[in-house]
């Protein structure tokens, strides 16, 4: 079958995206129409990062084939523009091969540059190094105060300890003499794209993400990281900064207690989730759909026109 869809599935953290993507994954097989799981979610890609990003299980990996999962170790970091490229040369290669490709994530950023036009300022490894070593040495609230200086807008966007956002918006304002800190208007790269949200009350949003949060604790997160630490988490730019994992290296450094730990995990969970929530309710080319309904793969296919028995 030639022109199968992209099927991208959105939607706020523990909202179940990633066990209905597998559900629909099967019920597409069983219709006759193969599908694999493309993952759109940053922290996925490396290995044994799994507790603390609610990695699928090995049973789930092995019923649907996932790409983009357990790709890079912990000390490396791709940029936006690195993952816009694998996740589209991914989805590529499976419509070729007449699979069709459900894109999963919970990051509109992410989301919006894999299937959208969504260019990328080039980069500079000299001018880079120039701001990282600057942020070494003054630290993020400091040299946040100088992108304000240089670009208000832009530091407007960016929150004063983030370090890695700060050096790239100081490099690109060096490269081009501008940073847009906003998204440019949705206009889609890819041929049909059919995108579909999980929408879920903020109360049991938030409830779901602090059983998670526990449930992640008692599955072992804190040996996790110290496993990681010693593979070298601390010196991965983006995965030591991952919801949970910076949380508990704070505990680890004792800079706050464990329980503060799995309280700050929680919180800035919920900040995330709901920041993800404004970011897709803006996007009018999303089909919501309950995350607490049923029948939900089912719902999807039968908009997709794949028919029982095909």
């Amino acid at each position: 079958m030639t022109g199968l869809p992209l099927v991208v599935l959105i939607g706020p953290t523990a909202s179940g995206k990633s066990s209905l993507a597998i559900r629909l994954a099967e019920l597409l097989a069983a219709r006759g129409q193969p599908a694999e799981i493309v993952n759109a979610d940053s922290m996925l890609v490396y290995r044994g990062m799994n507790i603390g990003t609610a990695k699928p299980t090995p049973d789930e990996l092995a019923r649907v084939r996932h790409h983009l999962v357990d790709i890079m170790d912990v000390t490396k970091s791709a940029s936006v523009a690195e993952f816009q490229l694998m996740a589209r040369q991914a989805i590529s290669e499976l419509r070729a091969r007449d699979i069709v490709p459900i894109l999963v994530g919970g990051s509109s950023l992410y989301i919006r540059a894999i299937v959208d036009n969504f260019d990328f300022p080039g980069t500079d490894p000299a001018i880079r190094a120039k701001w990282q070593a600057e942020l070494d040495r003054i630290g993020a609230p400091a040299l946040h105060r100088i992108l304000a200086e240089r670009q208000p807008e832009a530091a407007a966007s960016i929150l004063p300890g983030n370090g890695r956002r700060i050096v790239r918006a100081l490099e690109v304002i060096e490269l081009t003499g501008d940073f847009r800190p906003r998204l440019p208007e949705p206009s889609y790269a890819l041929d049909d794209v059919r995108q579909f949200g999980l929408r879920i009350e903020r109360s049991e949003m938030d409830a779901r993400i602090a059983a998670r949060v526990d449930q992640m604790w008692a599955a072992g997160l804190v040996d996790e990281v110290r496993r990681l630490v010693a593979q070298g988490l601390r010196s991965g730019v983006t995965a030591s900064r991952g919801l949970g994992y910076q949380q508990v290296l704070d505990y680890l450094d004792g800079e706050i207690t464990e329980d503060q730990a799995r309280e700050q995990t929680i919180a800035g969970t919920k900040r995330f989730a709901r920041k993800q929530l404004g970011w897709f309710t803006r996007d009018p080319r999303i089909s919501w759909l309950d995350a607490l309904g049923s029948g939900l793969a089912e719902t999807i296919v039968d908009e997709l026109g794949f028919a029982a028995g095909r």
